[in-house]
């Protein structure tokens, strides 16, 4: 299993029904000397399953005080390759430590 950490619509059991055909099991934790912003998704099936256009993005600041809150969740191989094809292509996936130590992957700013 892989770990993939959410501060956005994977949170969401419609986009995880559409996405990986489950509701996934995960456990809040924090993402240090990151910010969020908003991008515009023009996807239409990544807007119907979300319900919205507007989606958070992970910037790095580097700045320790800054932090997202979110779940990490556990993914086979093929469920984060699922993952990748619901993320639009401004994203990019990298692997992260989290504020518990733990390892996993997120979804950042290109």
């Amino acid at each position: 299993m892989v770990k993939l950490f959410s501060y956005g619509t994977l949170q969401f059991e419609r986009v995880q029904l559409d996405t990986f055909g489950r509701i996934l099991t995960g456990k809040k934790d924090v993402l240090r000397s990151y910010t969020l912003s908003e991008i515009r998704i023009t996807d239409p099936n990544v807007i119907k399953s979300s319900g919205t256009d507007m989606h958070p993005m992970l910037e790095y600041t580097g700045d320790e005080k800054d932090f997202v809150e979110g779940t990490i969740f556990e993914l086979t191989d093929k469920e984060l390759l699922m993952a990748d094809s619901y993320e639009v292509d401004d994203y990019k996936r990298s692997e992260l430590i989290f504020a518990s130590g733990e390892s996993g992957y997120a979804y950042l700013k290109k």
